[in-house]
């Protein structure tokens, strides 16, 4: 299908994906794009369209039977059932200007594959990428749940649906797992329910602000997952009830700063309690929260542990040195001041530790051909990130 660039004001929520993402075929083309290997480390699909299944999966018989009649006799939230997902708050779509947000409602033959899995497609074919990490999207809010033991078993339940209905579909259909990190038991239970499965090339933990990842309970679920070579995400999450955040009145401040605060908080933890050098062989992966931080991180943990080097005992080297061998996804890429981004490049030694990813359908979503026209990156630099780093990291 050839696609015609589309004025915004003719997209709708049934404008087919290939319309909506004509732009990045052209980019395809301009690039050469379909000879470069591409791996989006960063996409999402609308698991809420089958959450009638997903519920089914629900370990609990009481839970599973509370919202399988939640969705009998209250249609209007059924599909919501249990999760924390708030309807009243999905301020993403920007009033209904960004549709594709609100919803991907195009047609889509019934193949006997999922909806989802067809929609995925026809996002890797539009922009040419070889493999695609696909995560959930409201189920990617789940630590923020008000009650722990609901989110471990609607994350566990749909842990099993993905891998059942979805993963096997098409092989270049690639996920990393949440963890239910509310309860480290599980978080192990998941892993080697899962960590041998060819499609599951990591874990995640997913917008949690309530544990602390330096927590004594966790190391048997780091040392799990270095013994596996298998890599640890972090993804972060807007949250309007932050004790920063709730004192916001837009959701641009909101998603401006708790996205970013988010990781950095983890990450902090992740350093100053020496976990880089617990587990040397685990690596660790920051998802959707930009770049722009990771500069002031690695000057700020820098100055502040050269000046109290007996609170974190077990680092051996800078922060910025083990933040320099972590890894980082590219969305959302801030390039409003070239100059800047190019010496965060090369305060994080980018070549080798950022992954390409388009976090569609999002509403700020990067395309590739984002990366290829960055202009201080070489042209072998630009391979690394679209796909080079990933394969390495993932083995694939």
């Amino acid at each position: 299908m050839t696609a015609r660039p589309l004025p915004s004001q003719e997209i709708t929520t049934t404008t087919p994906t290939a319309e909506v993402l004509a732009n990045a075929r052209r980019d395809t083309e301009r690039y050469g794009l379909d000879d470069v290997f591409i791996v989006d480390v960063d996409s999402h699909h609308a698991e809420l369209n089958s959450w009638r299944d997903i519920i089914a999966h629900v370990g609990d018989p009481v839970l599973r039977d509370v919202a399988e009649q939640m969705m009998v006799h209250r249609p209007q939230a059924g599909q919501l059932a249990l999760s924390n997902y708030k309807a009243g708050l999905a301020l993403q779509d920007a009033g209904a200007r960004i549709p594709h947000q609100a919803g991907l409602a195009e047609p889509v033959p019934d193949t006997g594959d999922t909806r989802d899995v067809e929609l995925v497609r026809r996002a890797m074919d539009a922009m040419s990428i070889d493999v695609q990490v696909v995560f959930p999207q409201p189920m990617l809010e789940i630590g923020l749940h008000p009650e722990p033991g609901i989110a471990v078993q609607l994350l566990m339940a749909y842990n099993a649906w993905f891998t059942k209905e979805v993963l096997p579909r098409d092989p270049r259909i690639k996920t990393m797992l949440g963890l239910p990190f509310e309860d480290p038991q599980a978080c192990l239970d998941t892993i080697r329910a899962y960590g041998d499965h060819p499609d599951v090339i990591g874990f995640l933990v997913t917008s949690q602000r309530h544990a602390g990842v330096h927590r004594n309970e966790y190391m048997r679920v780091y040392a799990e997952l270095e013994e596996r070579g298998l890599p640890l995400g972090f993804h972060a999450g807007p949250s309007w009830q932050d004790g920063m955040t709730t004192t916001m009145n837009r959701f641009l401040s909101v998603h401006a700063m708790s996205f970013v605060t988010c990781n950095m908080t983890h990450l902090t933890n992740w350093i100053v309690n020496g976990l880089p050098e617990r587990f040397p062989g685990l690596k660790v992966i920051w998802i959707e929260s930009g770049l722009a931080w990771i500069p002031f991180m690695m000057q700020r943990l820098d100055h502040e542990y050269l000046m109290r080097q007996s609170e974190a005992p077990l680092l051996r080297r800078l922060p910025s040195d083990y933040m320099r061998e972590m890894y980082y996804t590219s969305q959302p890429i801030e390039m409003t001041d070239l100059a800047l981004l190019e010496s965060t490049f090369h305060a994080m030694d980018a070549e080798n530790t950022l992954l390409y990813s388009s976090d569609w359908p999002h509403w700020d979503f990067d395309v590739p051909g984002r990366i290829m026209g960055i202009p201080f990156l070489d042209h072998d630099a630009k391979l690394n990130v679209l796909g080079g780093n990933a394969r390495k990291l993932f083995g694939l």
